[in-house]
């Protein structure tokens, strides 16, 4: 390895706190992380990793360095991306709600590698919150309310959301036609992975929001049994629009309380703070955002 590889694979060691992540990342053997970095801190004359038998930590030098490290690649990342007739190229590692990768990602990947040819993309499905540096992701999607972080959040726009429940539940429980008429009513449970918390049913009345929180007889973690709960006629639920869009069409389930809808939900894609964009992750924002703005239409 050169010094520019060495940096790179020192940065991932850094970042993903272990030898074998950072050698699967980068796509080298673990014998050969092992030699580069012994190289490096013979050359340097400084140890840069304090290794455990659970995790790798950088010392105070190897803190400085990674910092350095970072300086140098984004300057020489940046560079190479101002000549126009250069395309981005490496592995992209992105981390999605399942729900948001199917409907708003997935469909448009063919043209998105038709014009990025060397763009590697490797694409995990989770609700939880990532350590984007840690878990060696590049950016994530997300939908709701986001937590305080120190990554940089850019808006891909709001979804709408709906009341909604199954026929069958309706003629078992009648059609509220206000959020006064919800006595005797149930939910679907939808719980916090971050809380284990249930999330109530909520209303938009005015400049105002009201919560609901109605019993439930069984609750959720994961957007797809949240639906099928709801098609199966156990409880009013709340959904991004969306996801239910073709159940409404089908009349396998019913909007209710259109006057009252339930709040809107941000998507935003977020990415570290600590550094510049590497051409490659610029690129698949400005397309995802493209993406989520065509296939974000009104329901018909």
């Amino acid at each position: 390895m050169d010094r520019l590889d060495a940096m790179q694979l020192f940065v991932r060691i850094v970042e993903r706190r272990s030898f074998t992540a950072a050698a699967y990342d980068i796509g080298v053997p673990r014998s050969t992380v092992t030699q580069v970095i012994r190289r490096l801190e013979e050359r340097l004359g400084v140890r840069l990793l304090q290794r455990t038998t659970r995790v790798v930590r950088p010392t105070l030098d190897g803190e400085a360095y990674y910092r350095r490290c970072l300086s140098i690649i984004d300057d020489i990342e940046d560079a190479e991306g101002a000549f126009g007739s250069t395309l981005p190229k490496g592995t992209l590692r992105i981390d999605v709600q399942g729900t948001l990768a199917r409907h708003f990602l997935m469909p448009g990947l063919s043209d998105f590698f038709a014009r990025y040819p060397d763009i590697e993309l490797v694409m995990s499905e989770s609700d939880r919150w990532v350590d984007i540096v840690q878990e060696g992701v590049d950016c994530v999607l997300r939908f709701g309310k986001l937590p305080d972080s120190d990554m940089i959040a850019r808006a891909a726009g709001t979804l709408a959301r709906h009341t909604c429940a199954s026929p069958d539940y309706l003629d078992r429980f009648g059609l509220p036609e206000s959020i006064d008429m919800l006595d005797g009513h149930r939910m679907v449970g939808l719980r916090s992975l971050t809380t284990g918390s249930l999330r109530p049913l909520e209303f938009v009345i005015g400049p105002d929001v009201q919560s609901a929180p109605l019993p439930a007889i069984m609750s959720v973690t994961g957007p797809e049994s949240y639906l099928a709960a709801t098609r199966l006629g156990h409880g009013l639920a709340q959904m991004p629009l969306f996801h239910i869009a073709e159940d409404l069409r089908r009349g396998s389930l019913i909007a209710l309380l259109s006057d009252t809808p339930p709040p809107s939900v941000p998507v935003s894609l977020l990415y570290p703070r600590n550094r510049q964009l590497s051409p490659r992750v610029r690129v698949f924002l400005d397309w995802a955002i493209r993406e989520f703005a065509e296939r974000n239409k009104p329901f018909t």
